[in-house]
């Protein structure tokens, strides 16, 4: 099949994962910007479970094999340090998670991760992808969202959920337990919000 063949037939899909991933980039910026700490999590993980169903139909269609042997060059490498920074100080108090690094090889044991570096690491991939895809290379943007998706992003994507699900659910199950988790959730509540100022 020639190049202009695979690259209409795979226009519309490539539209609606360019649109979600462009909408979960612009989500995830004004959530680093906002003032109000408050939905910050809940609104991560939202974001997040829905860039993850993204990934999910890039890794259910076949190999995405574009024609060049050679990928083009995107350009220079996107700039997500001002995001990392802003997300860092965001969530200062609980940014730090553990994962295991690979559940079908579990003698690799766990790791340390901070969703903030995890983020704009995903961002990064994201806009990569995005450049070619402004340019007019369908294909190789859905190669590299596809290749990113499976050897990166993907499993990022699963270790920032099961954190976030895990802040979430201590947040709301744990504060009618006793008043002491009560206390550490509103120490938990003014820290974020606290780092979100500074």
């Amino acid at each position: 099949m020639s190049e202009p063949d695979a690259a209409e037939e795979y226009a519309d899909f490539a539209a609606e994962i360019a649109d979600q991933i462009e909408s979960f980039l612009v989500a995830v910026r004004e959530i680093a910007r906002a003032e109000d700490t408050g939905s910050t999590l809940s609104l991560l993980l939202l974001e997040i479970s829905q860039l993850a169903l993204a990934g999910g139909r890039l890794g259910a269609i076949s190999d995405v094999v574009p024609d060049e042997r050679f990928e083009p060059d995107a350009g220079p490498d996107p700039d997500v340090e001002e995001l990392r920074e802003r997300l860092a100080r965001l969530l200062a108090p609980v940014d730090d998670y553990v994962e295991i690094v690979d559940p079908m090889d579990p003698d690799r044991g766990a790791d340390g991760f901070l969703i903030s570096d995890d983020l704009a690491s995903i961002a990064s991939d994201l806009l990569h992808g995005l450049a070619h895809y402004h340019d007019g290379r369908t294909l190789e943007a859905l190669w590299w969202w596809q290749f990113s998706y499976l050897s990166s992003w993907g499993a990022t994507c699963g270790g920032i959920l099961r954190a976030l699900h895990s802040l979430i659910a201590h947040t709301r199950l744990d504060q009618h337990a006793d008043p002491v988790s009560e206390a550490e959730d509103e120490l938990l509540a003014d820290v974020v919000a606290d780092a979100a100022e500074h």
